[in-house]
């Protein structure tokens, strides 16, 4: 007898098995509709490779792997494509994913296949292949990709391969039936295994609570190399790291892969879909799952497709919706409540339970902790469950990862027998999510502050590069001013050119005061007019309503009038000054016939309609769009400063919103 070691912690609920063992295997048979999740495995999603309206066959091929951890999906029947669509799945969050659903033909017709019967003529890289290319994810646990778990790290010896068979927590039974049935299968799929990754020794692990399970296996074993070993029942044995402490008295280290012990674990039923691809040629599109409960009448095993409906499995066990109130995806103990009946199986769907109230009772409100200690006697992975809990609600994620969170199994232990039915992993599944979560957060993050750096060092390039050019180019000039005053130039090109301009502006700045001036008179003139004429409108209404304003009003009347006349004359003195002046003739000249050109704008604008108008408008904005266009270009092309081309980006940009709203208006004007 192969000596067996013991963990720490675990526990021994009831086992409640006998229910489902009873009869053998049956075929759930073939539903109405199939619904496929693109996720069934730990990893990124299946991506569809056909559309909706395709006809596909058994097994086909319907949706690629997405990167190194991820699996392809095979039609589990033949039918039609009817909808690539979010559904609802078994998920604690009980949220949508993205699904494909198949409408069965009732043919269950294949897709041509092959398989190797003499697998030994295959390289470790051709096995890889066939396992990958079935789909095969764990079915015993998570759904870890198989060919990814199985692709051994270059330089790493693998001195045990493990086989579990221990299925330990309560109601499930579906690998004890597999093993009952399906023991030849169990092992032809752990030689394939051994000659993929040549361990030292081969062991499969089953606890002792299944004695038809290992009768038939030891049988099925006899005259190889590999080793059955039975083991005492003990909840969660069947947890990975739990099996490899009893099998080889070997610790995974915290944060850890087996493979860094020397181990690689696989479940019996992904050893029996091994075998059923490579020997068969058939990808994973079944499995078996226990449907139990006392909310069923005939609990039993099935060999069920992949994405059948849980409500039509239910019906094949004889649901009785009246005496269920929840249903569960796995076991009492590490399962699930799921949202609703019409849920599909997946690959990791070991199991269906229907319980009564009575069986498995709703927990109480939870109590104030009262500091046992019990949860750290029973947890496995050797954690302190207690101080694990005041991290959780009080949202201290960095203590947690220092307390080794990602080290629970989420095993339900230390829920089990907690006095104060507080939901423990509850608390640390949630903080894992919001860990995760900030992790992904983090690191886009990272890579946006990274992206922003990087804009910043181009700019400052590009700002370094203009400047340059600007330096080159004020250099050149330089040295074409020097080169000139060699020649026997007398006079400096640049110097020359600075004087000009200020005497230009000098010019204009004189000829500007004049015009100024002149405006200001007139402004005042016609100011004073308006507002005489606003005063002698409110003094006409208060002498008609008899109003005591009226010689109030009157003083204003008289102060304006005066105010007028003094505009009136300061402006005609003004007028006769410049006319009597010749050196002002020109600018006095110019001022009259921009005002009289103005005043004949005036004119001609309010003679036109409203939509004549609307319509002037809209093209004198047209024309300062095309300008402002054409001048952003020209800046662009000429490199300017980039203060200068944003200015004119955001002058288009106004232009064009005002372009926008005259055309509704004329709209508007032409409609009316």
């Amino acid at each position: 007898m192969r000596k067996v070691f013991n963990f720490h912690g675990g526990i021994h609920p009831p086992e409640n098995k006998l229910q489902s063992v009873g009869t053998p295997i049956a075929d759930a048979g073939i539903p109405p509709e199939l619904i496929i999740p693109l996720s069934q495995h730990i990893g990124a999603p299946a991506e569809p490779v056909v559309a909706v309206g395709d006809v596909v066959l058994k097994g086909q091929m319907i949706a690629q792997p997405k990167g190194f951890v991820s699996v392809p999906l095979h039609a589990p029947t033949s039918g039609t494509i009817t909808a690539i669509e979010e559904r609802q799945i078994a998920h604690p969050s009980g949220h949508r994913a993205p699904c494909m659903v198949i409408a069965s033909d009732g043919q269950d017709q294949w897709i041509a296949h092959s398989g190797c019967s003499d697998y030994s003529t295959l390289d470790k890289a051709q096995l890889l292949a066939r396992i990958r290319d079935a789909g095969i994810a764990g079915m015993g646990g998570a759904g870890f990709p198989a060919a990814v778990k199985l692709s051994v790290r270059e330089g790493v010896k693998i001195d045990t391969l493990i086989l579990n068979g221990t299925e330990c927590e309560p109601y499930i039974t579906a690998d004890d039936v597999l093993m009952r049935e399906r023991a030849q299968q169990i092992v032809a799929g752990a030689k394939i295994l051994r000659q993929l990754i040549d361990p030292v020794e081969t062991l499969i692990g089953v606890e002792d609570n299944k004695p038809e399970g290992l009768a038939a296996l030891r049988q099925a074993a006899q005259g190889s190399d590999i080793e059955i070993v039975e083991f005492p029942t003990k909840y969660p044995s069947g947890g990975e790291k739990q099996l490899i402490e009893i099998l080889t008295g070997k610790q995974v280290p915290s944060g850890g892969l087996p493979s860094d012990v020397g181990v690689i674990c696989q479940n019996v039923g992904s050893a029996v879909a091994i075998y059923d691809a490579v020997v068969n040629g058939r990808p994973l599109i079944s499995r078996v799952t226990t449907v139990t409960g006392a909310g069923v009448s005939q609990p039993q095993n099935f060999d069920v497709l992949i994405g059948t409906p849980m409500s039509y499995l239910l019906d094949k066990a004889g649901y009785q919706a009246d005496k269920n109130r929840r249903l569960i995806m796995g076991g009492p103990m590490m399962g699930f409540t799921v949202p609703s009946a019409e849920v599909p199986i997946v690959k990791t769907t070991n199991c269906v339970l229907a319980p009564t109230e009575k069986e498995l009772p709703t927990p109480p409100p939870a109590q104030a902790c009262i500091r046992c200690g019990m949860c750290a006697e029973v947890c496995p992975a050797s954690l302190l469950p207690q101080q694990m809990f005041w991290f959780a609600q009080g949202k201290e994620f960095e203590k947690l990862e220092a307390h080794n969170l990602f080290d629970c199994i989420e095993c339900g232990a230390c829920s089990w027998v907690c006095p104060s039915t507080i939901p423990l992993v509850q608390y640390y599944r949630a903080s894992k999510a919001e860990i995760v979560q900030l992790r992904k957060d983090n690191e886009k993050s990272e890579q946006s502050r990274v992206r922003f750096e990087a804009r910043q060092e181009r700019l400052a390039r590009e700002d370094a590069e203009k400047e340059a050019k600007r330096a080159a180019r004020k250099k050149a000039a330089e040295e074409r001013a020097q080169q000139s005053a060699a020649a026997g130039g007398d006079e400096d090109p640049i110097q020359a050119a600075i004087e000009r301009a200020k005497a230009k502006k000098a010019a204009q700045q004189a000829g500007a005061s004049t015009e100024n001036e002149l405006e200001k008179l007139e402004k005042a003139v016609v100011t004073t007019r308006k507002r005489l004429a606003t005063a002698s409108g409110k003094l006409q209404q208060a002498k008609a309503e008899g109003s005591d304003l009226v010689a109030a009003l009157q003083t204003g009347v008289d102060k304006t009038q005066a105010k007028l006349e003094a505009a009136e004359k300061a402006l005609h003195d003004y007028q006769q000054v410049n006319e009597a002046a010749p050196e002002h003739a020109a600018p006095t000249d110019a001022a009259d016939a921009a005002i009289a050109k103005a005043m004949a704008a005036r004119a001609a604008e309010s003679a036109l309609s409203d939509e004549e108008k609307a319509r002037a408008n809209l093209e004198k904005l047209q024309q300062r769009l095309e300008k402002s266009i054409t001048k952003l270009a020209q800046s662009r092309e000429n490199g300017d400063e980039e203060k200068i081309i944003v200015a004119l980006e955001s002058t288009v940009e106004r232009l064009s919103d005002k372009v926008a709203q005259a055309q509704q208006q004329l709209q508007t004007t032409e409609g009316a």
